[in-house]
């Protein structure tokens, strides 16, 4: 949907609005990985042809190129620059961004990158809407620069994807900076850092300083008698359970405003801290001896939600509610799908990865037996195969295998391991919205570019035999992970077929021969969205989701599910 500009206001998204300000304040180069809840901040800048915006094909790699990463686990695979970063300074703003996922929506864990800005000794910034969301990446730019220092800014899934009138204005034209040698600034070796690490403690004593005068800071007096210390999203909500209540409303949440918070209860009668997560702002609160009220721990799990303060101010505990939701569920003429059935028929142990086709370990396929992080696919598979010797096999994405992937792969060979290992390559990063990547040959403003060879790149890192399958020819794949999977030799089979989400080409659906149907309902164990059971036990095939795809014909011993 075209988003529509009137008097110089226009309808942005949290992830949107970070994008615009950044955009404005001048940001030339731009780079992340895919990831919900913060994909939508790179397309966004992707429009715009002053910045020159990338899909990295990991985080580190994205960090250390524009010195910009996003999504929660996405900060974590660039620890490693990160630290560092804040001991050598920087040439011109810098800004981390980092959306947390609160509730695990998208997300294979639920953290608190608060405490990471608290380590690595960066200046920590908390909006709580789309609109402050654009005011304080300019802020953070200006901070940035003064302090020579990387900023991170948390966002969470809420502010992310709430959209909300902003206002718009010019790019500022910023002058390009000459990068001027200074090893002993950023060669960090031990004498060096040692150094650095003195100049960082000094800058935080002026970070404080600066954090406890910020205008991103707010203390807001009405009723004296209950006043709430909260940041980000859980801002909103306390305000709209209690709208009369006073407030103080941290937005450069670290360093911590300290004279802030001392003055606050200096006003106010008694004090409640809010936020989700972690009790970060409470720790810092308790550091400086001030008696307050906070939530019971069990609301440390999970998103906030505004109908819980009541409860949290009365000291109640979370009571967990039963959750009613969709089942998730791979698409309808999905190619991983196959690739899944095979692998149960087959009973393998199957070790995965990050990815849409983590749905595999979902009943009744159940064909996925691990999945830690992005590339333990692969690593899990060695570990898995010389513990177990045999009817092993590793699965990952063609996003992810490019993404940590690879050095796996070589360590595989490195270590003379024999087996399988399957990519599911849809030529696509399907599960943060269809993203392309160095194997897909297109960068994210749409331009042809160099095409990363998977089949190249596994006999680089040393593989034996490398067979390119379309997953839809179920009997060839069949035949061919059989004769793989307990080979005296590392075989990577790359199942090959374009994401159905990308795919407009539809076949014609089966044909379902009632009269023939024994109720035996294995065609069900596919687990595809277009097939149900009907109320008198029998299949009812779904034309309008159904792909034709024809998996359910392989499955049927009886002949029920024909092509006519």
């Amino acid at each position: 949907m075209e988003q529509k500009l009137i008097k110089n206001v226009m309808l942005l998204s949290g992830d949107e609005a970070l994008a615009r300000g950044a955009y404005e304040e001048g940001l030339v180069v731009a780079a992340s990985y895919p990831g919900t809840p913060a994909s939508e901040i790179l397309e966004y800048l992707s429009k715009f042809e002053e910045v020159d915006a990338q899909w990295s094909i990991n985080e580190k790699v994205a960090f250390e190129v524009a010195l910009s990463a996003s999504k929660h686990v996405g900060l974590n695979v660039a620890m490693d620059p990160l630290m560092t970063s804040a001991y050598t300074g920087v040439g011109a703003g810098f800004i981390i961004v980092t959306a947390d996922d609160p509730g695990i929506h998208s997300s294979q864990n639920e953290q608190d990158n608060r405490l990471i800005a608290e380590v690595a000794k960066i200046p920590l910034l908390e909006p709580s809407s789309p609109s402050e969301a654009k005011l304080f990446v300019k802020e953070a730019f200006k901070i940035s620069e003064a302090f020579d220092t990387p900023v991170i800014i948390r966002l969470t899934t809420r502010i992310a994807h709430t959209k909300e009138n902003v206002e718009i204005g010019e790019r500022k034209e910023v002058a390009q900076k000459e990068f001027k040698v200074d090893i002993p600034k950023y060669v960090m070796v031990p004498k060096n850092a040692y150094k650095r690490r003195l100049e960082i403690e000094k800058r935080l004593v002026r970070l404080k300083e600066y954090s406890e005068n910020s205008s991103l800071n707010r203390i807001e007096i009405n009723d004296k008698k209950i006043g709430f210390i909260t940041s980000g999203v859980s801002y909103l909500y306390v305000k709209e359970m209690y709208p009369e209540a006073s407030f103080l409303k941290i937005g450069f949440s670290f360093p911590f405003p300290e004279a802030n918070a001392i003055e606050f209860f200096r006003k106010v009668k008694k004090v409640f801290v809010i936020e989700e997560l972690e009790p970060f702002l409470e720790r810092r609160l308790k550091e400086l001896g001030i008696k307050f009220k906070a939530k019971h721990s069990s609301y440390r799990i999970g998103e906030l939600r505004p109908e819980y303060i009541p409860n949290i101010v009365n000291g109640g505990e979370k009571k967990e509610e039963a959750s009613i939701t969709r089942k998730p569920v791979l698409c309808p003429g999905c190619p991983h799908r196959s690739v899944f059935w095979v692998l149960k028929k087959i009973k393998a142990v199957v070790t995965g990865d990050i990815g849409c086709y983590t749905l595999g370990a979902l009943p009744p396929l159940g064909a996925l037996h691990t999945c830690l992080c992005m590339g333990a696919g692969i690593t899990f598979f060695e570990g898995m195969k010389k513990a177990l010797h045999k009817n092993v096999a590793g699965v990952i994405g063609d996003s992810t295998f490019v993404h940590t992937g690879i050095p796996g792969l070589i360590n595989l060979a490195y270590n003379n391991t024999k087996g399988l290992i399957i990519i599911l390559d849809n030529s696509t990063t399907a599960m943060t919205g269809n993203q392309p990547h160095p194997a897909t040959g297109v960068t994210i403003k749409g331009e042809s570019t160099k095409k990363l060879i998977l089949e190249d790149i596994c006999y680089s890192c040393g593989v034996d035999n490398v067979d390119v399958i379309n997953p839809h020819n179920v009997k060839e794949l069949e035949e061919c992970i059989k004769k793989r999977i307990n080979e005296n030799a590392l075989s990577v089979i790359i199942a090959r077929a374009v994401c159905r989400l990308n795919e407009k080409k539809k076949d014609s659906p089966p044909v379902y021969k009632k009269e023939d149907c024994k109720r035996c309902y294995l065609c069900l164990s596919i687990d595809c969205p277009a097939l149900t059971k009907t109320k008198d036990g029998l299949i009812n095939i779904n034309s309008e989701l159904c792909t034709g795809c024809n998996l359910c014909i392989e499955t049927c011993c009886f002949k029920a599910l024909t092509t006519s």
